[in-house]
């Protein structure tokens, strides 16, 4: 057992063998049972017994046991296998816009280790670069971890990211670095095979990996934070567009004669509903600088101000949603950032807002076939863990 081997078995050209698939799945799902990998993979159960019993032998998984069915919760004791921790490991990186955040995770999806530093204002992508290798280094060595396992790095970025060129396109988080080739600017300084998406789209993987969209393959992501941001998933894949731009619901234009938005545009949904004003107004309220979750606080304790901020930004943002509602009509919508921890008092104005906006009312349908809002799991670090997603997935089918 051998990372050199994790990465054969997770080629194309050995991707189609019953091992080969068998350890692809496993890699985007995690811990499975042989039912479930039958089911993912479509090979038989029988076929899937000789698959593991070969993987068992060379190393490459592990067995576990879960108490009782997953679905019944009755019954023997489930037998699952996950990939072997020491048969590889990856990272995920989150470039905020004045911080970096990394994940270290093995493959089984176990969380190994996470650091977060501040970084300059205006730093550059080659300063990041730097930054994200020392941060690596250092915490393989804190974690007696070998950098000969380390299958690739995530990078989740604030600015859309062009999926046939790596580069980063304008109107997103990081102006700074519209053009800038990530790939070229991290490869050579990490020495790894680089991977980099939207933020919005990392947070989306994170959720249907590990979070509160497990189970549905298409949803959509909704992340009311500084900027919004969104991701739309069909199928169990995050849909980027043909430039990357897909899901950049913060640059709809609900009121083409608006104010100016950094993108260009008049009246983007970013310019009405967004964390900033109302942290603004809060801090003048309280002659202090008021963040996100202290905000979200004092509105859960009761401070009737900052409820009302929340519940006025949810639904202004529900305006928006509604016409991603008449567009896309989803099964699910996961509500992620800032404002996220003030579940019903987000959530409830925010529906109520999007059911007046779209076009099919909850009136009109029964509950099943209604639109379902439930607030991210991964509030603190959605797209990092997503980025960590971006590698375990890197080779899905």
């Amino acid at each position: 057992m051998s990372e050199a081997k994790l990465k054969s078995l997770l080629t194309r050209d050995a991707g189609g063998t019953p091992p080969g698939r068998i350890v692809r799945a496993l890699s985007q799902k995690g811990t499975m049972s042989p039912r479930e990998i039958a089911e993912s993979t479509g090979l038989a159960k029988s076929t899937v017994s000789t698959a593991l019993n070969e993987l068992r032998r060379t190393g490459m998984v592990v067995d576990g046991v879960v108490e009782n069915s997953r679905t019944s919760g009755v019954g023997r004791p489930s037998t699952t296998v996950s990939l072997n921790p020491e048969a590889g490991t990856c990272v995920g990186m989150l470039i905020g816009r004045d911080f970096m955040q990394l994940i270290v995770a093995d493959v089984s999806h176990a969380v190994l280790g996470e650091r977060t530093v501040e970084l300059d204002p205006d730093f550059s992508a080659a300063d990041a670069a730097q930054v994200g290798a020392r941060l690596l280094a250092e915490a393989y060595e804190e974690n007696n971890l070998s950098r000969d396992t380390l299958l690739g790095v995530g990078i989740a970025l604030g600015n859309p990211v062009n999926p046939n060129d790596g580069r980063m396109l304008r109107a997103g988080g990081m102006p700074a670095w519209a053009g800038l080739d990530i790939r070229a600017m991290f490869e050579p300084v990490l020495e790894q095979t680089i991977i980099a998406d939207n933020e919005s789209n990392c947070s989306a993987v994170a959720e249907m990996m590990w979070g509160a969209a497990i189970g549905y393959q298409d949803f959509v992501m909704f992340t009311l934070d500084e900027g919004i941001g969104g991701a739309i998933v069909s199928r169990g894949h995050v849909i980027t567009g043909i430039a990357g731009a897909a899901g950049e619901f913060g640059h709809m234009s609900i009121d083409p004669e608006g104010p100016l938005c950094r993108c260009g545009n008049r009246g983007c949904l970013e310019v009405y509903a967004t964390t900033k004003e109302p942290l603004r107004v809060a801090s003048q309220r309280y002659g202090r600088p008021i963040e996100a979750p202290e905000l979200v606080a004092m509105a859960l304790a009761g401070d009737v101000g900052c409820q009302r901020l929340i519940e006025d930004t949810a639904t202004i943002a529900g305006r928006g949603l509604g016409l991603i509602g008449a567009a896309i009509n989803p099964p699910l919508i996961v509500v992620g950032g800032g404002f996220a921890a003030a579940g019903d008092l987000l959530l409830t104005p925010l529906e109520e807002s999007f059911n007046k906006h779209t076009l099919v009312k909850r009136a009109d349908v029964g509950g099943a076939a209604r639109t379902r809002f439930v607030v991210s799991r991964f509030v603190e670090n959605d797209a990092c863990m997503g980025a960590v997603g971006l590698v375990l997935r890197r080779f899905g089918c």
